[in-house]
């Protein structure tokens, strides 16, 4: 109904439009889900990047050469509601021994609300097309390097018991969503997508440690007796690290 009226459109898409994790690197031009039709299709979490990746293209196929497709990964800091950052620099501020997932050098990628927004509104007032991933940081972070930056920032006396994926797996612990951020390894290119198209495009990436301080900050206004929607329970987690020290003792 607005094609003709609309100079530029701006989408907020998702690299989980990706069909195949595991292969890496991901960029831009790497295949995307193909749903035909989003008919008869249920609001599943596992049908969300095939119908953002048919958005995208209703959208271009609506207004040729006027779209801008930003694709973000996790999109975190201050106020986020899925907690799917919040978890980890809330647990290590606890303090004691965390459990850390899996290998702690596999890398994870995310962004702050604050730099995705800014560079998305300078994006919008260039009028720039073209579809551009959109993930941080600019260079290689590891796991275990966040969990030491957690720590670092919040003067934490925490530890860290790193549980192999197996274990967890076998223990049927939901990965991204009961452990953030951590994914099984034959997703391979989930946290290797290629985003030097944004970066050149002027896309910028504040200190980690500011984006931890802040979310710590801004989570320590809620309730003390909140409870964070991702993420471990201490006694879930204390369970699976007793468990997993009987089986390597």
């Amino acid at each position: 109904m607005l094609a003709e009226s609309t100079r530029h459109y701006t989408f907020i898409s998702t690299t989980s439009v990706y069909a195949d994790y595991t292969v890496a690197p991901i960029d831009e031009r790497s295949p995307v889900y193909n749903l035909a039709d989003s008919t008869g299709e249920a609001m599943k979490p596992e049908n969300y990047g095939a119908r953002k990746a048919l958005c995208e293209h209703y959208a271009e196929q609506t207004l040729p050469n006027r779209v801008l497709v930003i694709r973000p990964g996790l999109i975190v800091g201050p106020h986020d509601p899925t907690d799917r950052f919040t978890y980890w620099p809330h647990r290590v501020a606890q303090g004691g021994q965390v459990l850390a997932p899996g290998d702690p050098e596999q890398p994870v990628q995310f962004i702050d609300v604050r730099d995705l927004a800014a560079w998305s509104i300078a994006m919008v007032q260039a009028r720039q097309t073209g579809v551009y991933n959109a993930k941080g940081p600019a260079g290689t972070l590891t796991m275990g390097r966040l969990l030491e930056w957690c720590r670092e920032v919040n003067g934490s006396k925490a530890s860290f018991e790193w549980v192999s994926e197996q274990f967890l797996l076998e223990h049927e612990v939901e990965p991204y969503r009961q452990l953030p951020l951590w994914v099984p390894s034959e997703m391979v290119g989930f946290s290797r997508v290629n985003c030097q198209k944004a970066i050149a495009a002027g896309l910028s990436f504040r200190p980690l440690s500011e984006t931890i301080q802040d979310t710590l900050a801004w989570d320590a206004t809620r309730p003390a007796d909140y409870a964070l929607c991702s993420g471990l329970t201490p006694e879930r987690e204390q369970q699976l690290l007793d468990e997993w020290r009987q089986a390597n003792a």
